[in-house]
């Protein structure tokens, strides 16, 4: 498999886990590295911050489903960047949904075990529907 190939794969794979919800320790050591920074529209985190962040804004939903498009990524040696489009559906318990569409952008590193996000950035672009109480979705 080419790296574009790889890295593409790695976005669509970490996309199926945020929408999987199996939060079981270490649930996304194949997608990112344990110092990862996450910078999304709810905040920045860092290393198991960032997992502990994501597990609870997507815990405030019944469903999710992340979708990605367009991933362009460029690689020097065994560093690479990458970023994408995606469409992002929160469903809410009274089955409401929020909507988002968004752009995703990463800088990740080669290691023993294949790529692996360092740093991973989500921003809004547009939003439909209302973001859980207390919750202000920033673009």
């Amino acid at each position: 498999m080419n790296t574009h190939a790889e890295i593409e794969t790695l976005v669509h794979r970490l996309f199926r886990a945020l929408d999987a919800r199996d939060f079981t320790p270490g649930w996304m050591r194949p997608y990112v590295a344990e110092d990862a920074r996450m910078e999304t529209p709810l905040g920045t985190s860092t290393g198991d911050a960032a997992v502990q962040d994501t597990e609870v804004a997507l815990g405030r939903y019944v469903r999710t489903q992340h979708i990605a498009s367009g991933v362009l990524a460029e690689v020097t040696g065994e560093r690479a960047s990458a970023s994408w489009n995606a469409l992002m559906t929160h469903v809410h318990a009274d089955e409401s949904v929020l909507m988002v569409g968004g752009r995703w952008e990463g800088d990740l590193r080669r290691t023993e075990e294949g790529w692996r996000f360092e740093r991973v950035a989500v921003r809004a672009v547009w939003t439909q529907g209302k973001p859980p109480a207390g919750v202000e979705v920033t673009r």
